[in-house]
């Protein structure tokens, strides 16, 4: 089966609850027959969702962490099962929960879905038993427990390509309302591909306080290569804010780097090159990093480049 591409977005229910109802609705109410007093609950404005959304940005699974430990309201539409999209919403709720320093997930599965979770590493416990009509066990996960200091996330290598595509993929997926990238020509071969291009224009299109920054060295390789980030920047410039760098020392530093407003990076010594370093909560090297971008963002200029393209 061929791949079909699709991001994964942090959401929630204040801004997404349009998206996280339609998924739902789907798959709960109209394919299961699930009572629809009984699919709303008043944990949801206190969950921390994900969504699953198509290269046209239209939500296709969703699954949730609530206060008490668990994970929930998983949710594939049928078109898109097959497609490794539940695996993809589960490790990122996972993954969440090891931040949160959770030391064990539990979740309600329905018996059909038991050995997808198993695959995951979860255990069933207890007896069958019927929630809005469909039979289920608990299950429970023991996470890992974190290495180092409880509080401080390890910075992780990223030796291949492949690596730091799927990190650039998961700090924008951890980013809420600001971005800062750094580089320079817009990284060909991460910032071009469509599920990257497709989590940007997620973020951007999040509304009032959505902040996106760029420093980009070279814009005029970004014109006249066509970069895909070049439409979004002319149509959201109030979210997505472009500046050159303009003193010497600005233009010749060889590094590209992401910050995220969850105290996450990514960092490339050599731009022009693959390897990578990353963490998803380094406060310190974070503090650094956003330090010296504001510094060349105030002594930065708009780039007029973009605009030229206009029609």
């Amino acid at each position: 089966m061929s791949k079909r591409p699709f991001c994964i977005t942090i959401a929630t229910w204040s801004q997404d609850q349009e998206a996280l109802h339609a998924v739902r609705f789907e798959v709960f109410i109209h394919e299961q027959s699930v009572p629809e007093d009984e699919e709303w609950d008043a944990l949801d404005p206190h969950c921390e969702h994900v969504l699953a959304r198509d290269e046209r940005g239209n939500p296709i699974g969703c699954g949730r962490l609530s206060p008490d430990g668990r994970i929930g309201r998983m949710a594939v539409l049928a078109t898109w099962r097959g497609h490794a999209v539940g695996k993809a919403l589960l490790t990122y709720l996972l993954d969440r929960a090891r931040q949160l320093n959770w030391g064990v997930v539990l979740l309600s599965s329905q018996t059909h879905a038991l050995d997808f979770y198993s695959r995951a590493g979860f255990v069933a416990y207890g007896d069958t038993y019927i929630d809005a009509g469909i039979p289920h066990r608990m299950m429970r996960r023991i996470l890992e427990p974190a290495t180092g200091k409880p509080s401080v996330v390890p910075l992780h290598p990223c030796p291949t390509r492949r690596d730091t595509l799927a990190a650039w993929a998961r700090r924008l997926q951890e980013c809420q309302h600001r971005l800062f990238i750094f580089s320079r020509d817009l990284d060909p071969g991460f910032l071009d591909t469509p599920p990257i291009v497709l989590q940007l224009r997620h973020l951007a299109l999040r509304g009032r306080g959505v902040e996106i920054r760029m420093l980009i060295q070279n814009p005029e390789s970004v014109q006249r290569h066509g970069h895909p980030l070049i439409e979004l920047i002319q149509r959201l410039p109030t979210a997505i804010r472009v500046r050159v760098p303009v003193e010497k020392e600005d233009l010749a530093n060889p590094a590209a780097f992401l910050l995220n407003d969850h105290q996450g990076f990514l960092w490339r010594q050599l731009g022009y090159r693959f390897e990578a370093q990353t963490s998803a909560s380094a406060p310190g090297r974070h503090a650094e990093l956003s330090g010296y971008f504001d510094q060349v963002w105030e002594r930065a200029v708009p780039t007029v480049q973009f605009r030229a393209l206009e029609l």
